[in-house]
């Protein structure tokens, strides 16, 4: 699979050859993301075959073990969270869990997030993406 990006003003758009090989991310502002050409405009799970649509978190300050728990159960072998319009590291605690079970955990700005996970998608890597809008 591949894709294009193009700007336009603070929104991203991507295209790509075909939305058959999985969830990816066609499309992302600061109030939604468009996934296969459907749009949300809450905070979501998604990996290659999974979605979850209600992650229930507002801002990367209210992270809880909880929510990484949800992530936990797409059972991947590496974990990105966007943390919103801007980075920012949560707790360790928090997160820790993650590292316990030798999963990979990187914590970018949602519209990196977005990017990194159609990349590494792309490639066959067992991602998922925790998106915070």
């Amino acid at each position: 699979m591949s894709f294009k990006l193009r700007y336009l003003s603070k929104n991203m758009k991507f295209a790509q050859d075909s939305q058959e090989d999985g969830y990816v991310i066609t499309a992302y502002d600061s109030s939604s993301i468009t996934i296969n050409g459907k749009m949300f405009s809450q905070s979501l799970v998604v990996a290659n075959t999974q979605l979850n649509e209600n992650w229930d978190i507002a801002s990367i300050e209210l992270l809880t073990p909880n929510h990484i728990d949800l992530v936990l159960s797409f059972k991947p072998e590496l974990i990105l969270i966007g943390t919103g319009s801007k980075l920012t590291f949560p707790a360790i605690e928090v997160y820790a869990g993650i590292i316990e079970r030798g999963i990979g955990v990187d914590f970018m700005d949602t519209g990196a997030a977005c990017r990194t996970y159609n990349i590494l998608m792309s490639e066959g890597r067992d991602v998922v993406a925790g998106l915070i809008l």
